[in-house]
């Protein structure tokens, strides 16, 4: 009888180069990483070529829609797993990066629960990478504090008055550059959320408060059941109970509204609901319809909730979620205080207002803002129209499933205020990004890569259309869009943003330019801004 094949096993080491990370990454964690990349690393390769695929049909010509083989999941009698006592009530998300005072003050600020981002609102430098790992497992032990050097000091408050900690990994397209297993990168994904889930499975478990996770960029079914073969492994390697870590996934992209029954039935058995990431989802719409001309969208400010696309989405999403038994999150509200202008901060809390009531009124079952100021402003609002821990019984009956609504061309316009500040915002972000800053108030807004990818994706468009035949794009005061438009606001830049103050970045807004430039005049539309970034972080 022949021997049976033996399996070698991985090997996963810092990069060379890499700072020591030794608390975290001791030989028990990198046996364990370089487990999940052995087992999942092909998988996750495979559905990116798929996502590959598919944008190729949509740049022929195809238009996405609900999937024929897959109309037994949309059409059957089921519901997901019943919803753990720590999350039936999310009325409101803060969300935010993942340095310690960030996170204090998250769990401090009254809301419902707190979305600790290794995605869009942090630059993935090493350092802050293994910052944030720290900051949450001292969170969970109930240790963290934080001493600022203006003397200020930081402290969580008690457990019961905390809010419930989920934390959003990288997405499935994105690799950790600084641990190799056999040679290769790790999969972000399965290195943020496996380390926080090594380091705190247990202790949260035992709480009753998970692990949790929020999951991004998903396109299909196909790419949630990878999650929920990756989640299942975890708590069989690491002894946690069955289905006790559990999800809410980020409807972010064009292609994943046609599959929200498909991506809660792949996983039925540990999701908490879907949200609506209507920044990336904007985002994903201009990326997707990047070669057709009849769908360019008009300047960001423009493309508000009340577009009809988004209005089908956002109510679809409640419908859908409903019938099943999740909760339907709302989006971000993306305002910070206004300083020193009583009459600008009350005129942006009126639009945060208008947009929570609009949530609320959907049926929406809680919402996300950026800023702790904006906490009680909605809750109030969520707690007038909600008195109990969520909306399930509203049905939303009335919503139609319809194709054409959910991809309908945008009206509106492109100012050249608005041209300019799509220039001031991918510059200034990108900036502040390589300096590892991936949160940065720009105009009193929150900006993340999320908001920034839509400003960089829409200047490719719009200067890319006039390409395609036909009149070019022009602004509304006929100005035509093309590269010396785009250069003049380049040329421009420098001096505006000099006449603004001090800025996150400002000694990388060169070298920022200078990206912006390759990545607008290249012929194909870069996937995501953050991939070439990345390398230029340490």
């Amino acid at each position: 009888m022949s021997a049976a094949p033996h399996l070698t096993v991985a090997k996963a080491r810092l990069a060379p180069g890499t700072a020591d990370a030794s608390d975290l990454l001791d030989e028990r964690a990198l046996a364990f990483l370089a487990g999940l990349h052995q087992r999942f690393e092909a998988r996750r390769r495979a559905l990116l070529a798929a996502r590959g695929e598919r944008q190729a049909f949509f740049d022929g010509g195809g238009l996405p829609d609900f999937r024929a083989d897959t109309r037994a999941i949309r059409e059957g009698d089921w519901r997901v797993a019943p919803l753990p006592a720590a999350l039936l009530d999310r009325r409101v998300e803060i969300t935010g990066p993942v340095d310690p005072k960030m996170v204090i003050n998250a769990l401090n600020s009254g809301a419902s629960c707190y979305m600790a981002d290794f995605e869009d609102s942090t630059a993935p430098t090493w350092d802050a990478l293994l910052t944030g790992q720290r900051s949450l497992r001292d969170a969970v032990a109930g240790t963290l504090a934080f001493d600022a050097d203006s003397g200020k000091s930081y402290r969580m408050k008690p457990e019961a008055e905390r809010a419930v900690l989920i934390v959003r990994p990288r997405g499935w397209h994105l690799t950790e550059k600084h641990l190799l297993v056999d040679g290769e990168r790790i999969s972000a994904s399965l290195f943020d959320a496996g380390l926080f889930c090594l380091e705190n499975g247990a202790a949260l478990a035992a709480k009753e408060r998970g692990p949790y996770l929020y999951l991004p960029k998903l396109q299909s079914m196909e790419e949630a059941a990878l999650w929920s073969d990756v989640l299942a492994h975890v708590e069989q390697v690491l002894g946690l109970p069955d289905g006790c870590i559990k999800v809410t996934v980020l409807v972010e992209t064009l292609p994943a509204v046609f599959e929200m029954d498909e991506i809660l039935h792949a996983l039925r058995g540990r999701i908490a609901g879907l949200n609506c990431g209507r920044w990336d989802y904007i985002f994903s719409y201009i990326k997707t319809f990047r070669a057709h001309r009849d769908r360019v969208l008009p300047e960001r400010g423009q493309v508000g909730m009340t577009q009809p696309f988004l209005k089908a989405y956002s109510e679809l999403l409640v419908r859908t979620c409903h019938r099943r038994g999740a909760h339907a999150m709302g989006g971000m509200a993306a305002q910070i205080p206004i300083s020193g202008d009583p009459e600008a901060n009350e005129a942006a809390l009126a639009r945060v207002r208008a947009d929570k009531e609009r949530e609320a009124a959907a049926g929406h079952d809680g919402t996300w803002v950026a800023h702790p100021a904006l906490v009680s402003i909605a809750k109030d609002i969520f707690d007038a129209a909600m008195p109990g821990p969520n909306q399930h019984g509203v049905a939303r009956d009335d919503v139609v499933a319809d194709r054409d609504v959910l991809i309908e061309p945008s009206r509106g316009t492109i100012t050249r205020a608005g041209f300019e500040g799509n220039v001031e915002v991918c510059v200034r972000y990108l900036a502040a990004w390589l300096d590892g800053n991936g949160c940065v108030p720009i105009h009193w807004l929150m900006e993340d890569a999320a908001t920034a990818e839509i400003a960089r994706a829409q200047l490719w468009q719009w200067l890319h259309a006039t390409d395609r035949g036909g009149e070019p794009l022009c602004l509304d005061d006929g100005t035509e869009i093309d590269d010396c438009l785009f250069e003049r606001a380049l040329l421009n830049l420098p001096s505006r943003l000099a006449a603004q103050g001090p800025m996150p970045g400002a000694g990388r807004v060169v070298e920022a330019i200078r990206m912006l430039e390759e990545l607008t005049r290249s012929d194909t539309l870069e996937e995501f801004l953050t991939l070439s970034a990345y390398e230029r972080l340490p």
